[in-house]
This record gives C-alpha cells, sequence and structure tokens, in this order.
C-alpha cells in the first residue's frame, strides 16, 4: 500500500489546532492542489475565499454555530459556487448562461466543491497538518456572503480549517463497508445489521472518549435528518440567482 493511500484510510478531523501560522509555501502547494482538480465541462466554477485575519475567523466560527475551531486554526478555506465567473465566459461567446438556475448546476457545483475539499484535505494532511471540513457555514449564509463579499451567482458551499495540530483525535469507527461498497447492483440487504452494530461501535468510541454526550449514529441521524437543518440555504440562494427550478 502506498503512501498516499495510508494516508486516506487514516483520515480523521482534527479540532484542535495550535496557533503557529501554516506557511505561505504550504499554504500555495495546498491550494494549487485543488486548482488542478477537474471540473464538469471545465467549467472551473469554483473559487476558493482565504482567510487568515483572526477576527474574521471568529465571526465565520460564530456565524458556523460556535466552532471554536475555526477561530483557533489559522486558516480557513472557503469553497464557493462560482457562477459568477463562468457568466462572464458565457457572456464573452454571446450567449445567456441557465445552467445556475438550475438543480443539475447546483448539483454539479456541488459535486466539485466536494472534489475541492477532497483535494485541498489530502494536500495539507501530506504536509502534515490538520483538517476538518465545516458544513456549519451554510447556517447563516446570508453573512457569510456579506463577509466575504461574494457577488450574485455565488454561494458559499462548505469551508476547512487547517492548521498544525495540537492535541490529535482518534479514527472514528465507520459503518460495515459492505453498507458502502455495492457490486454490479444495489444491495440494503446487510444494513439493519450493520446500522445496530455500528450503534454499538460508535458509543464505544464515545466512552472511550469520555464523551458523555454521545449518542448512536441513528440517533445523531433521527435528530437531525427530521428537518432542513440548514433552511437557509434554499431562499438565500434564491436571492443570489441560483433558482434551481429548472
Amino acid at each position: 500500500m502506498n503512501e498516499t493511500i495510508k494516508l486516506q484510510h487514516a483520515h480523521h478531523s482534527i479540532r484542535s489546532y495550535r496557533d503557529d501560522n501554516v506557511s505561505d509555501e504550504m499554504l500555495d502547494a495546498i491550494i494549487r492542489a485543488a486548482w488542478h482538480a477537474p471540473t464538469s465541462m471545465n467549467a472551473q466554477e469554483i473559487s476558493l475565499v482565504v482567510v487568515r485575519d483572526a477576527e474574521k475567523r471568529a465571526h465565520i466560527a460564530e456565524l458556523a454555530g460556535g466552532q471554536a475551531w475555526i477561530k483557533q486554526a489559522p486558516v480557513f478555506i472557503t469553497i464557493v459556487m462560482d457562477f459568477n465567473k463562468t457568466d462572464m465566459g458565457v457572456r464573452k461567446a454571446g450567449q445567456t448562461q441557465v445552467i445556475h438556475e438550475s438543480m443539475e448546476g447546483f448539483g454539479v457545483a456541488a459535486v466539485d466543491a466536494g472534489i475541492m475539499l477532497g483535494n485541498l484535505m489530502i494536500a495539507a494532511r501530506s504536509l502534515g497538518l490538520g483538517v476538518v471540513p465545516i458544513g456549519g457555514i451554510r447556517r447563516n449564509p446570508q453573512s457569510m456572503i456579506d463577509l466575504l463579499e461574494l457577488p450574485t451567482l455565488t454561494f458559499p458551499m462548505v469551508g476547512i480549517c487547517i492548521g498544525h495540530i495540537e492535541n490529535d483525535a482518534p479514527l472514528k469507527p465507520r459503518m460495515d463497508i459492505a453498507t458502502f461498497r455495492h457490486d454490479e447492483r444495489y444491495d440494503a440487504s446487510a444494513y439493519r445489521t450493520a446500522i445496530d452494530a455500528y450503534d454499538t461501535d460508535i458509543m464505544a468510541y464515545w466512552q472511550g472518549l469520555k464523551r458523555t454526550d454521545g449518542i448512536t449514529w441513528s440517533q445523531n441521524l433521527g435528530n437531525n435528518l427530521k428537518q432542513v437543518y440548514f433552511p437557509q440555504v434554499r431562499p438565500v440562494a434564491a436571492m443570489q440567482g441560483l433558482t434551481n427550478d429548472k
């Protein structure tokens, strides 16, 4: 097994960072790893906003629901859906952009944002840095838009903390791989048994960390997926011109 795969197999989120700066050389290498990532149709409809300013990071931490590690990590990067950029290209070609009004457009930008996030994480971790993705920036998307001065036809999709690790974290267990890998056809026959086993495993993980607030995977899903947990995404996206109605 090569070192890249070992790194991927050992992925875990870090929520404790030293205040040491991430060097410009490291940060440039990490960003270029994302810049070289593929995008659908070579649209390059993703942009990154890098925030190193401590006051801005503290504000983002509040907007994301009080996630202190955003303030603590010296670098925070927001991955932005950027159909403003593509609109300029479409107009230059004498055409009218429509994709930003569609479910396909929002979906493809979400996929490409995920690819960017993966490249950022692997690049940062290969340099010995810690990372944690932050979906919580969609909790208050309009405030993020205002803070980062994002124009219409853009939207903050996900963020990532990057920094030197203060306290490492153990690898969180995953559900049985039979619930993830399907050969030739989708097969959910192993799900119920695997969910029961994983609920037991995740509780043992929390107990090992002495986390008295830890709950099972199924309870966590029940608490979160019974609702649209970031309800401002749709209305704010629509105000940004991303109507998602085609």
